[in-house]
């Protein structure tokens, strides 16, 4: 029988981190990684909209800093299947305590361990090996409008990646630098 998560807060209100506990036994392992009962007890009225798998080849690389405006938040539990991710989430939403502070942990795809975030966070990671394969239980529809996105080595944010990033889009390269008006964060 497969185990509920174990939840830990993090600094930032609402985002948390779920340990799972596989079944394990002779013939190898059974992990529940996702609870439409369990995500709801977490994030009330949350409900799956799409399943999004991402490979990414390189060391190094960045994805990211991505997130949807209003009315179309997007709630994300993010679990790393294959390889070492260093997974971040961003707290954009303004009025907030923790406005633009982030917060970062590794996810493998050996430890059982989820990061569930609510809407109002954007979302990234940098790969800690090569071939990281990652599962996203998205909330929300993908919405091309209500995309925005920060600059990954926005100094305002200051995100200590832990390795020099090798590869990133041009989309999240080109992202503005906040200026201190926070004019691009419309959260």
């Amino acid at each position: 029988m497969v185990e509920r998560a174990s939840v830990e807060s993090t600094p930032l209100q609402g985002l948390l981190v779920l340990r799972r506990q596989p079944s394990i036994d002779h013939r190898g392992s059974l992990d529940r990684l996702f609870d439409i009962d369990e995500v709801c007890s977490l994030l009330p009225g949350v409900s799956v909209a799409q399943v999004n798998r991402a490979l990414t080849a390189q060391s190094g690389t960045v994805r990211g800093l991505h997130y949807q405006v209003p009315p179309f938040g997007d709630a994300k539990l993010v679990t790393c299947l294959a390889g070492t991710v260093f997974d971040v989430a961003v707290d954009v939403r303004r009025g907030s305590a923790t406005f633009l502070r982030w917060f970062g942990i590794q996810l493998d795809g050996i430890e059982a361990t989820s990061l569930l975030i609510p809407p109002g966070f954007a979302h990234g990671y940098q790969t800690l090996a090569d071939n990281c394969e990652m599962l996203y239980v998205h909330g929300g529809r993908y919405n091309p409008e209500a995309e925005k996105g920060l600059q990954p080595n926005d100094p305002r944010i200051g995100i200590s990646w832990p390795e020099p990033i090798v590869v990133m889009s041009d989309r999240d390269r080109k992202q503005p630098v906040l200026d201190g008006s926070w004019q691009g964060v419309v959260f």
